[in-house]
């Protein structure tokens, strides 16, 4: 893997200090939500000189009571919003309907993972196989040389002429991780002007620019799903995946009944309405059986996975063992961990302690500091027996 120093960071610099000559930046699509962040990337880029675009991609949503169907990322007064900014900035503005490959490559697999008894995370999927692959469509018909969004992360061309990806500079929204299944072709193009910015001095910048959405909350919740309940969702649009089932000990026995995998997590403890004598915590999920095992906090974790799907973002896989942190959840603290490749598209991961939340569906991600290095899917936590020698 290549290392960072002499590295050259896309978005917020000037072309001098990007090493390039001092003529206008050119065109770029910026993909707009109508919120702050993609607000204040347009603006930022249309004052450095870009000749900018705004897209907003219409995605897939389950129909709200008495209503169409209305993405979050898309709704109504989101629309305006980005309209808004739009006739602002006097940037063009077009509405991209992009509700069947949502569905396909997002929705679809959402539910599929819940009915192998995952838990998936539908953001990174978007981001790869929906926005950043429309993005760069559309930029080819503009003829841009550049995407940009308005994400909390930082690309850099290292000397030796791979593009990384990093974290942005705020790590309370550091958004990295949902980004790690970007590769040369889309970190060539990519311009993150958010990237070296917290999200207070964004806020701040927009209110001093008085963009529309400089006041507008943010939204928690899963884009597509109508009541932001997923399991709701799940409930009609898979009712088999809610079917009463089994709550098993380690030793098989049963003491209870869930209301349907797909309601459950690891390491969840709320919900489980078991009568016991001490806090008990969902510790597998066994989707042949349609079972759920549960036990103490004490047997909760594992000291190493294994991940599948891994991509590396710099391409390539790399030689040996790498010494990294591995963070198995957004939210999740990085881990120390010993990360050993296998074959294409797999790597075992073997941390420096137990880590008592890893979950099946979730990905594991790499980092070498602040670089992200790549990541894969968790398939699942390794048993002490699998061990070995290793860790």
């Amino acid at each position: 893997m290549g290392s960072g120093a002499g590295a050259t960071e896309s978005g917020r610099l000037s072309s001098a200090e990007r090493g390039e000559s001092a003529v206008a930046p050119g065109r770029v699509v910026v993909g707009l939500s109508g919120g702050v962040d993609s607000s204040l990337a347009a603006a930022l880029l249309v004052e450095e000189g870009y000749t900018v675009c705004g897209v907003m991609l219409r995605l897939w949503a389950e129909p709200r009571a008495g209503e169409d169907e209305a993405n979050r990322c898309c709704a109504p007064e989101a629309i305006e919003s980005a309209r808004l900014l739009a006739a602002k900035l006097g940037i063009p503005f077009q509405l991209v309907d992009a509700r069947e490959e949502f569905r396909r490559a997002v929705v679809e697999p959402f539910v599929a993972e819940y009915g192998r008894g995952r838990t998936p995370n539908p953001c990174i999927w978007c981001n790869k196989d929906v926005r950043f692959r429309l993005l760069l469509r559309l930029a080819d018909a503009y003829g841009a040389e550049h995407v940009a969004t308005g994400h909390y992360a930082r690309a850099q061309r290292a000397a030796g002429g791979a593009w990384q990806l990093w974290r942005g500079v705020d790590r309370d929204k550091d958004q990295s991780y949902f980004l790690y299944r970007l590769g040369q072709e889309e970190l060539a193009r990519a311009l993150f002007p958010l990237g070296r910015l917290r999200k207070q001095e964004v806020r701040q910048m927009a209110l001093a620019r008085s963009l529309p959405a400089a006041q507008r909350e943010e939204s928690q919740d899963l884009c597509f799903v109508a009541e932001g309940d997923y399991r709701r969702f799940l409930a009609r649009a898979a009712p088999e995946l809610l079917r009463p089932g089994p709550i098993l000990d380690r030793a098989g026995r049963v003491l209870g009944e869930h209301q349907g995998l797909a309601a459950y997590t690891v390491g969840q403890r709320r919900g489980l309405r078991i009568a016991a004598g001490r806090p008990l915590y969902v510790l597998e999920l066994r989707p042949q059986e349609n079972a759920l095992v549960v036990g103490p906090e004490e047997e909760l974790g594992a000291r190493a996975l294994l991940a599948v799907g891994v991509h590396w973002v710099e391409g390539g896989v790399p030689g040996g063992p790498l010494r990294l942190e591995v963070q198995i959840r957004y939210r999740a603290r990085p881990a120390p961990a010993l990360v050993v490749p296998r074959g294409e598209e797999a790597a075992f991961v073997y941390f420096e302690r137990p880590l008592r939340d890893i979950t099946p569906g979730q990905s594991a991600v790499f980092y070498e500091g602040e670089r992200c290095l790549g990541g894969g899917v968790i398939e699942r936590a390794l048993r002490e027996e699998e061990l070995g020698g290793c860790g």
